[in-house]
């Protein structure tokens, strides 16, 4: 049982965690880039059409789950913002699911390792810019993390359950954990990959009391939650792959050499070098606060040699967080696109997590036992340091990133004025959006358009009608009525 002092630190860091993915969401991040709002597009069709598909094919394809939550809250919010859409519609989502991975990350690491170890890496998560800035973009990666996480943290629940002679929690246990991590493969690409990561119960539990019965049951409730996507796969099987090929290292001339420089790039992106992109990072910064980076370090040494010295049941939890490390920066270094990647690299976010969490917590429990620090200053002490990690996030996103100039046209802010303004409109003027920003064609328009089909609620073509707002290509500009008014995107 979770004692009260203990309680109350969680409940702050879930608290710290909502505030920092939920605080001035309508207005940041400033305009909407035209893949989330190709979600919502999508999300908005599916509300009229009440056809909630497992894929969505434009954009390159998307699993469905993360757009049909974001659907479900639109239909909720639209009538309470006179059914105009706003960005933040699609991001409230993100931001929930950000502050449940907190949250699960906590029992995860407390199931594994230790009541400290837990704490310290859930706060590091709550206050970590990398994961507050995915955690408030319309993106279905964020997922991804959620319900490996949660699945991970039932599994091991019920495997332990087990082996203590409870039937019918164990059985729930394993359904639960199984249901989340099929859920996962309706998320992101690449989760594809997390497999290989349940194999490595295997060879711990195997021989533990109604192990087999338990990893049954998950696999069987994997296997019928994601049937209908697997269903999918079969019948369009180039949907499967998406963009994958296109990216890969392997297409170029020297994969290995590629292979290599981006395992570099990647594995430097925590204290050297950071993502480029504007709307994945502050461009170039290291993904990690710099005291979070060393104690990663710290987490990985020990966390090797504990691993290495054990031989039992106690060399699981180091080992499957290595091992989801590894597997996690698979998808990253066999693509040759925008490497240092943070969005793809999103997978890396509970494990590098983990053992920061497990670094402080030994050098924490080190500094209790060899110094004589009274409990009260020792408490001062953690309660000032938590205070500067929380200011640090605070300024850093909504200060720092929040505000640079280079950062609303990340999201194409200005797509999102030309939206708003074509809505206050009157109806019966005709409106001419000619795009003349390239992208991937949807249904004939390149992809940018979308922010201001989402804006005006104009995808399909019955709404486009009725407001009297059309999308045209350069080329087609004659096609244009005197009198109308043209904007150009």
């Amino acid at each position: 049982m979770m004692n009260w002092k203990t309680l109350y630190t969680v409940l702050l860091i879930v608290i710290i965690a909502l505030f920092l993915r939920t605080y001035h969401l309508k207005t940041v991040p400033p305009g909407l880039y035209p893949d989330e709002a190709m979600n919502g597009s999508n999300a908005l069709e599916a509300i009229r059409s009440s056809d909630y598909k497992v894929f969505y094919p434009e954009n390159n394809g998307r699993e469905g789950l993360f757009i049909n939550i974001q659907a479900q809250f639109l239909k909720f919010l639209l009538p309470l913002n006179d059914n105009e859409p706003e960005p933040w519609m699609l991001r409230l989502p993100s931001a929930i699911f950000g502050t449940l991975t907190v949250l699960g990350l906590y029992f995860f690491v407390k199931t594994l390792f230790s009541e400290g170890a837990a704490l310290f890496s859930s706060f590091f998560l709550a206050t970590s810019f990398w994961h507050i800035l995915f955690s408030r973009i319309g993106f279905r990666a964020i997922m991804a993390p959620l319900l490996l996480v949660w699945s991970l943290y039932f599994l091991t629940r019920a495997i332990w359950h087990g082996s203590e002679k409870k039937p019918k929690l164990h059985v729930w246990l394993a359904l639960v954990g199984g249901a989340l991590y099929g859920l996962g493969f309706y998320t992101y690409i690449a989760y594809r990959v997390t497999p290989l990561l349940f194999l490595m119960f295997l060879p711990f539990f195997k021989n533990m009391k109604n192990f087999w019965r338990v990893f049954g049951i998950f696999l069987l409730a994997t296997f019928v939650v994601a049937l209908p996507l697997g269903m999918y796969y079969l019948a369009n099987p180039a949907d499967f792959l998406g963009r994958t090929a296109q990216v890969s290292v392997f297409s170029s001339e020297t994969p290995l050499k590629d292979l290599a420089v981006n395992t570099v790039k990647t594995l430097g992106m925590f204290h050297v070098r950071g993502d480029w992109n504007w709307r994945h990072n502050f461009a170039g910064k290291p993904e990690l606060f710099w005291p979070v980076g060393i104690v990663l370090i710290v987490g990985l040494a020990t966390s090797a040699y504990y691993s290495l010295r054990m031989r039992d049941a106690r060399s699981l939890p180091p080992l499957l967080t290595f091992g989801w490390f590894a597997l996690a920066l698979l998808p990253v270094v066999v693509s040759n696109e925008g490497i240092p990647h943070a969005l793809r690299s999103i997978l890396l976010v509970p494990p590098v997590f983990i053992f920061a969490g497990v670094g402080a917590n030994w050098i924490y429990e080190r500094l209790k036992t060899r110094t004589a620090l009274h409990p009260l200053i020792r408490n001062t002490a953690i309660t000032a340091l938590a205070v500067v990690f929380f200011a640090e996030a605070y300024i850093s996103y909504f200060i720092f990133w929040a505000k640079n100039p280079n950062t609303p046209g990340a999201f194409s802010a200005d797509y999102v004025e030309l939206g708003k303004t074509i809505n206050a409109l009157p109806r019966n003027t005709p409106k001419y959006v000619v795009v003349r920003s390239g992208g991937t064609l949807v249904r004939g328009i390149p992809m940018p358009a979308q922010t201001v089909m989402y804006i005006t609620n104009t995808y399909g073509e019955a709404e486009r009608k009725e407001k009297n707002v059309h999308y045209l290509l350069p080329d087609e500009e004659d096609q244009i009525p005197r009198g109308s008014l043209v904007f150009y995107l």
